[in-house]
């Protein structure tokens, strides 16, 4: 298998990026769905029931019937709504999702039919800031998405949304620094190589439990759905959206979560390498697939056991607690980097 660092500026032929594309495009399409009805089916374990098992053999027809219900309702706009922008808001947080999607790294550069191919969308020097620099601007997504819905409860669900994104999306940045620094690279696939002898979830714990917790707040899972709290703001920023719209605010807060579950394992976790076996390069994308789904697991089991949290709470435990804790974690490590090297 041919090492990523030994090809460093390597330049893929433009068919080869178009074909990665429309692949990557179908990866997310196809996985989507799988998490939908494995998150239904876990919640209903996990509550004692059967969960979705009427549509298909076992219920595996259910995301599909979701799909068609939102495909084929009437679309609906609000009277008071601003309509270039109500449009474009769920298309911006779609298509970031998408984009930080494309950057994860399923493995390393194998040879495809005579082709050096590397089984990424793309390997960009900054590739920790491009994820965060496609996340900021998906946070108009969801701002526009209030704002132009001319509806005070999706603009207050918004503005929530904005404060929790911001507040958690500075201790997520700050406990990746402590990766980097060890890696001394900001590339996913080098990082991922430089996990060859020990993952960084062991020397970097702390700021993978803050890295997973931060993860949590970004996606508006439980129990830091407070932008999306029913009880509380009828539907969040989305409560005017419905149909093809809803929809796709919906499948991008899947992406994201499968975005936040591959920089997990490819941060921390080694990414496609396993502990004392070294499998053969076609096997690679399996094993970065396998660690992402035990993510998935994670946000299900922690969506069907904790309650939501106030919304002081929430802010006080991000400014508080998460930012001074990665702040420590990251000096610590300058200062154990710097005298070892």
């Amino acid at each position: 298998m041919t090492s990523t660092l030994a090809l460093v500026g390597y330049a893929e032929e433009w068919y080869i990026q178009i074909l990665k594309s429309v692949v990557i495009f179908a990866v997310a399409v196809q996985i989507v769905p799988v998490v939908l009805l494995a998150e239904r089916k876990l919640l209903g374990r996990f509550q004692h029931r059967y969960g979705p098992n009427r549509v298909g053999p076992f219920g595996m027809a259910q995301p599909l019937a979701d799909i068609i219900k939102l495909a084929t309702k009437e679309p609906f706009q609000p009277s008071t709504a601003i309509g270039f922008l109500y449009a474009l808001a769920p298309i911006i947080s779609l298509l970031t999702a998408l984009a930080a999607f494309a950057i994860l790294p399923f493995g390393d550069v194998a040879n495809i039919f005579g082709t050096d191919v590397g089984l990424y969308g793309l390997d960009v020097e900054i590739g920790v800031l491009y994820v965060f620099a496609f996340g900021a601007i998906a946070f108009y997504g969801l701002m526009l998405g209030g704002w132009a819905s001319g509806s005070k409860y999706s603009f207050l669900g918004a503005m929530r949304a904005a404060a929790q994104l911001i507040s958690y999306e500075v201790a997520m940045g700050l406990s990746l620094l402590g990766v980097i620094m060890m890696a001394g690279t900001l590339s996913l696939p080098a990082i991922v190589e430089a996990q060859s002898t020990m993952w960084y979830a062991v020397p970097q714990f702390v700021g993978f439990v803050i890295f997973v917790i931060a993860a949590f707040a970004e996606t508006n899972r439980v129990p830091f759905d407070l932008p999306e709290a029913d009880a509380e703001l009828v539907a969040g920023y989305n409560t005017e959206y419905g149909g093809s719209k809803f929809a796709a605010y919906f499948f991008a807060e899947y992406v994201n979560i499968l975005v936040v579950s591959g920089l997990a394992v490819t941060l921390f976790l080694g990414g496609w390498q396993l502990p004392f076996i070294d499998p053969p390069g076609f096997f690679d994308p399996f094993v970065v697939l396998g660690k992402m789904f035990l993510f998935v697991f994670l946000f299900v089991w922690i969506r069907a056991t904790l309650p939501r949290l106030r919304y002081d709470q929430l802010m006080s435990f991000g400014w508080k607690v998460l930012l001074p804790l990665a702040t420590l974690n990251a000096l610590v490590t300058a200062v154990v980097v710097v005298a070892v090297s």
